[in-house]
């Protein structure tokens, strides 16, 4: 299996080279220096591609075009960061991004003031109890 990685044409699935090379664009560059997201995007947020496999993608940043391809597949933002080998700062400031442009859909963890699902934690307790 391949996964997106950084080669001298932009971000494309490519098998994993004997050693790592760096990324000759250093992150703050990818994100226009910014380090937070224009909204807050949690790391276990889930992220969907919004655009059509045929779309024209000549306008569309690299690291854009990597992040689209992944998440044809539902994938959290944590996943694609590490899949992509990117900063989980920068994955979200691109992230917010897209959404905000319309090339993703994400779909934040419904969080009560910080109180924990009480259906999750009894799915989570009978599974405990079954091991």
């Amino acid at each position: 299996m391949t996964d997106p990685r950084w080669n001298s044409g932009g971000w494309e699935p490519m098998p994993p080279p004997a050693s790592e090379p760096a990324s000759p664009v250093r992150p703050y560059a990818v994100t226009g220096g910014r380090t937070a997201p224009r909204v807050k995007l949690a790391m276990e947020a889930l992220v969907s591609s919004a655009t059509a496999e045929h779309r024209e993608f000549s306008h569309i940043t690299p690291e854009y075009l990597a992040i689209s391809q992944l998440c044809r597949q539902v994938r959290s933002v944590a996943e694609v960061s590490a899949l992509l080998r990117m900063p989980l700062g920068v994955v979200r400031v691109l992230i917010a991004d897209m959404a905000a442009e319309g090339l993703v859909r994400v779909h934040q963890p419904a969080l009560d003031a910080g109180r924990p699902d009480v259906n999750l934690l009894e799915r989570v307790l009978s599974g405990l109890r079954r091991l």
